[in-house]
């Protein structure tokens, strides 16, 4: 069994992991962690640039706080202002044992204008979503990504993605 360490106590957060693991990794099980650790970056980051840092940092110190793992995974979600609307997406960091990394960034789409003025000043994505939305944390279950699509893609679905993206180098090994 290969132990994975999630740097997030956020059940979608673990559940993209464990799906995405199981996809590209069927004939292995997995033993799966939470744990809360900083970005470095703060709550909500507004770069490309900075939410991969923000899940790189987050993987490497899921590694310092659980060192014992076969695996460590880093989920960031963040925005950018581009042409006056708001992206979103999401970073994935994979650390393993070895020393080798995999990264993976999501799919993007643009966030509703009201969503995007609450994030301007201040607010973090999951927090605006709930204001929008009338919703209670929408982050630990469909996301802003689920709610603009009616659950079409919900935010597991959307990180399992990114996660099996970042998995491409130890699926790879020959290439990587």
């Amino acid at each position: 069994m290969k132990t994975l360490v999630v740097a997030s106590k956020n059940p979608v957060k673990i559940a993209a992991v464990k799906n995405g693991f199981e996809k590209m990794f069927p004939a292995e099980t997995f033993s799966l962690t939470g744990v809360s650790v900083s970005s470095g970056i703060g709550d909500q980051p507004v770069s490309d640039a900075q939410t991969q840092e923000g899940a790189w940092n987050r993987a490497h110190r899921a590694a310092d706080s659980i060192p014992d793992a076969d695996f460590w995974v880093g989920i960031e979600g963040g925005v950018e202002d581009k042409a006056g609307e708001m992206e979103s997406f999401a970073w994935i960091v994979v650390r393993s044992r070895d020393g080798k990394t995999g990264r993976g960034r999501s799919s993007a789409f643009f966030l509703p204008h009201r969503v995007a003025e609450l994030v301007r000043g201040g607010m973090e994505l999951g927090a605006a979503d709930d204001v929008v939305f009338a919703r209670t944390n929408s982050k630990q279950e469909n996301g802003a990504v689920g709610l603009l699509t009616h659950d079409v893609i919900d935010r597991t679905h959307y990180y399992t993605d990114a996660v099996v993206l970042a998995l491409i180098p130890f699926v790879n090994k020959e290439l990587y």
